[in-house]
């Protein structure tokens, strides 16, 4: 079964929702609360983006993601202007269970090779933003010349074991994943990979499901989560108003 992780992006202390890599709206002004929100929906996991960090290339919501995940008892992947070990290190200390670093590993091989030899493969990921098969800079949305699957190949090299692949061209857009390249990124690399962008319903679970033999074993939901695209959302927002013994407790 695919991990569903629900995606908190943050940016002005506000949770936002990109579309194909900006900002698109706000949904709700308090990221805390709504990590409680999914928390009381029974996430298993979180995972948090600032989006001023992306910009300014360093953590800029860093107060409220602490507030945020001392607020719930699930671990909390955090991406957004990570680029150093001390940076990495600083998320860490505020309880942030895995963190994703993105273009570090082209701009500084190095930096990543000591951030995965303090911290472990199993507490860092790489980040990859794509559109047609190539790595995006988050920064500038610039195209990096380099393909998901090199950069991929570079990283299980190096000594990642996970990647968290987006496509920017779907992101927020609900015209459902990638599947293909999905599916070329984990057959060719090898590596674990969570689907981080395009899901729209049911129906793009039970596909990514299919792909579990090539390594996607979990996936990250935004827009269709806010939009209240599953079924049993209804049940659970029903629990939650009428505070039914079996919704769960933070």
């Amino acid at each position: 079964m695919l991990l569903i992780i629900p995606a908190i992006d943050i940016k002005g202390g506000k949770c936002v929702q990109p579309i194909h890599g900006h900002e698109g709206f706000t949904y709700s002004d308090d990221p805390t609360e709504m990590a409680k929100l999914w928390r009381k929906e029974n996430a298993k996991s979180l995972y948090v983006t600032d989006i001023d960090g992306i910009r300014e290339g360093r953590l800029m919501n860093f107060e409220v993601i602490d507030r945020m995940v001392k607020s719930v008892d699930i671990p909390v992947t955090l991406g957004g202007g990570i680029h150093t070990l001390e940076e990495v290190q600083r998320a860490f200390d505020a309880g942030i269970y895995r963190v994703m670093v993105r273009t570090v590993l082209i701009e500084d091989p190095d930096e990543a090779k000591r951030i995965l030899d303090k911290f472990s493969a199993s507490k860092v990921s790489l980040g990859i933003d794509a559109e047609n098969g190539i790595v995006i800079s988050p920064l500038d949305m610039q195209s990096t010349g380099v393909t998901a699957v090199s950069l991929g190949l570079n990283a299980k090299e190096l000594g990642f074991r996970r990647i968290i692949y987006s496509d920017v061209a779907i992101q927020g857009t609900g015209r459902g994943p990638n599947f293909t390249a999905i599916r070329r990124l984990g057959e060719k690399t090898g590596l674990k990979i969570t689907a981080a962008s395009g899901v729209t319903g049911l129906s793009d679970l039970l596909r990514l499901q299919e792909l579990e033999p090539y390594g996607i074993d979990s996936v990250v939901i935004g827009r269709a989560l806010h939009s209240n695209n599953f079924a049993c959302q209804g049940l659970w927002r029903l629990c939650e108003a009428g505070n039914f013994p079996y919704t769960a407790r933070v």
